[in-house]
């Protein structure tokens, strides 16, 4: 969940902005996506926008929704779409688990109730990027760490058999535990706690009842969102000993784990937003992997996603520079073949278009007076953790 979607623009009338997560209520019913920069621009763009849904209409009597599989007699499992030309070998197992509750005491993010996160649509200038003072600093710093403690634990429970909407319960409790929301649940009707994403998986993983495989890799991205405050982290991890021994594995985790700390040391004040997919996209191509760019780093505080936006990828045209106080993510995807990517029908599930592998790794970073604070440090104890680059693969390094 922690990966923005890159900049797009606005569909209002003769608009030219870039658009923020403000979406055509009708259009989110149909299933297709209408971003507008505004509640203004989207009024004014009504009259000729509407027309757009009778069209909509018109091919889904043509074209019916595909019908789901029949559940396995034995065990009630089913893949949900049996007709989509998936790109890997990877396939959701349904049903999901019940909707999971999180008690009234806890304080709860705006679009908890009914998935639409009002207080960002608020915020759509890509030039308004938030400068925290030192007691809200203090908010992400406490954040970041409960996070950081809840993504271990979760790390803790990987091994072959066990289940993604395991993990994702697993999260969902040492969240209220910690007096937190998870930041994924229900933000714009994203389904669970956590996003599980699973080898050619890019992100945006739904937990479900697929049981893990010795020579997976898994991705857990995990935000909570506490006193006010949204902490945001994912790592890469491998899944048994199988997954270790396939060079190519770990050459796309490690690749993607180096990515993220060498474009980390670029932070600091004055470190313009473009600057990190230069150093990200040489070294992913010196290991012989692309980069995604269909999704960025973002803006983290009081909101869990906002300016600025921190592509991945070179050569890219981002606005702005870093400056004491600001927080914001980056967290480079990094694929062993094609950058492109394509989205399950679930709406959320973002894969690899050739069924490749992909490794993500993020922190939450506060820019500081002299550097930067890494507020979702690994801790002395962190499972997962680097493991050496495999000898046949060195020599591409340079």
């Amino acid at each position: 969940m922690a990966a923005a979607v890159a900049p797009r623009k606005c569909m209002g009338l003769e608009c030219e902005n870039n658009a923020g997560t403000l979406q055509c209520p009708t259009c989110l019913k149909m299933g297709t996506d209408s971003f507008f920069c505004s509640q203004d621009c989207f009024k004014r763009s009504w009259s000729e926008h509407k027309a757009v849904h009778k069209k909509s209409n018109f091919l889904t009597n043509l074209f019916p929704p595909k019908v789901v599989s029949e559940p396995d007699p034995v065990t009630g499992k089913y893949n949900p779409f049996p007709s989509y030309q998936f790109t890997g070998s990877l396939r959701p197992v349904y049903p999901l688990s019940a909707p999971r509750t999180i008690p009234s005491s806890i304080p709860h993010p705006d679009y908890a109730k009914d998935g639409f996160p009002r207080s960002e649509q608020k915020f759509v200038g890509r030039h308004n990027v938030t400068i925290l003072n030192k007691e809200e600093q203090e908010g992400m710093r406490k954040v970041c760490r409960l996070a950081r403690e809840v993504l271990d634990i979760a790390a803790r429970e990987i091994k072959p058999s066990v289940t993604t909407d395991y993990l994702d319960e697993i999260v969902h409790k040492a969240c209220i535990e910690r007096k937190s929301y998870p930041s994924p649940l229900n933000y714009m009707h994203f389904p669970k706690s956590v996003c599980t994403s699973i080898n050619e998986t890019i992100c945006h993983g739904i937990p479900d009842q697929r049981p893990l495989e010795d020579g997976d890799i898994i991705n857990i991205d995990v935000t909570l969102y506490h006193n006010g405050f949204h902490g945001d982290l994912n790592e890469t991890y491998y899944v048994g000993e199988k997954a270790l021994s396939n060079p190519d594995t770990v050459r796309v985790v490690e690749t993607s784990r180096e990515c993220l700390e060498k474009s980390i040391e670029l932070v600091k004040p004055g470190m313009l937003f473009r600057e990190p997919g230069n150093v990200i996209e040489k070294h992913a191509k010196s290991r012989n992997c692309s980069v995604v760019k269909s999704y960025c780093g973002h803006g983290i505080n009081q909101l869990f996603h906002c300016a600025p936006n921190v592509p991945h990828y070179g050569k890219n045209k981002a606005v702005g520079a870093a400056k004491p106080g600001m927080c914001f993510t980056i967290e480079p995807m990094i694929n062993l073949g094609s950058h492109r990517d394509r989205t399950w029908p679930d709406d959320w599930t973002s894969t690899t278009v050739d069924g490749s592998l992909s490794a993500q790794f993020e922190h939450t970073l506060l820019v500081t007076e002299d550097g930067v604070e890494i507020l979702t440090a690994r801790l002395p104890d962190s499972p997962g953790g680097p493991v050496p680059m495999p000898t046949a693969e060195k020599g591409s390094e340079n």
